[in-house]
């Protein structure tokens, strides 16, 4: 009780938060180590996921390929990656990505894959080509569950980028790192609240995202009928 009430006091200490390196820098740059990886992921996976599920192809393959990488430990892939990159980001941002890509690329491909088939074929029937029907039909569909696979995603990085201080003095794993080796556990507490709070704060903010997703007026699909050899307006 004594080294939480110690690890608020740190918390609470102006100093903590405005000096060179403290929890201010701290937060920024494990928010945009968090950020920048589940874009950058997001870039590849979600596009894979998508064609796949809308051609409905190697869809054994990719589930066997996404639980194969949720099984690799990143702790250790981290590792690996630091003896061959080095210092610096590039260890922690590689192994990061490898854990980012899984759920994203499973939400992709189940939201689009979940999609009624009767509406899909109702938009193809129209004359809609293949991307008009990703577009159109299929992607607000599989909104909601790609939208999960990007929330969960956000979590996993944002709660294991505190691994990035491991081979790179960036983010609030700094204060883990360092409390743990200095014997300093208040700020090594400090540092995990931190890290609490942001996963928090993150999902809350997809939380009420999907709320007001949810909650807002949707216009019905229609399908329209169009003489044969015309393509709709």
């Amino acid at each position: 009780m004594e080294l939480l009430l110690q690890a608020f006091s740190w918390l609470l200490t102006p100093e903590s938060w405005t000096q060179q390196g403290g929890a201010l820098q701290r937060l920024f740059e494990h928010l945009g180590v968090t950020i920048g990886v589940v874009a950058l992921s997001a870039g590849i996976a979600l596009p894979l996921g998508v064609m796949i599920g809308h051609t409905r192809r190697w869809t054994t393959a990719v589930a066997l390929l996404a639980g194969a990488a949720r099984a690799i430990p990143t702790l250790g892939l981290l590792t690996l990656l630091g003896l061959a990159l080095g210092i610096g980001l590039g260890a922690p941002v590689l192994a990061l990505l490898v854990l980012a890509a899984p759920p994203l690329l499973a939400g992709a491909y189940a939201g689009v894959q979940a999609v009624d088939r009767a509406a899909v074929d109702g938009a193809r029937s129209v004359g809609m080509s293949e991307a008009q029907i990703i577009r159109s039909v299929e992607l607000p569909l599989a909104l909601p569950v790609i939208v999960g696979g990007i929330r969960s995603a956000t979590l996993q990085v944002v709660a294991t980028a505190t691994l990035a201080a491991y081979t790179s003095d960036t983010g609030l794993g700094r204060y883990i790192f360092s409390g743990l080796k200095s014997r300093d556990y208040p700020e090594l507490i400090a540092g995990s609240l931190l890290v609490i709070a942001l996963a928090l704060l993150l999902d809350g903010s997809f939380a009420l995202l999907m709320k007001r997703h949810a909650s807002a007026p949707r216009s019905d699909l229609k399908t329209t009928t169009t003489s044969p050899g015309r393509n709709p307006s």
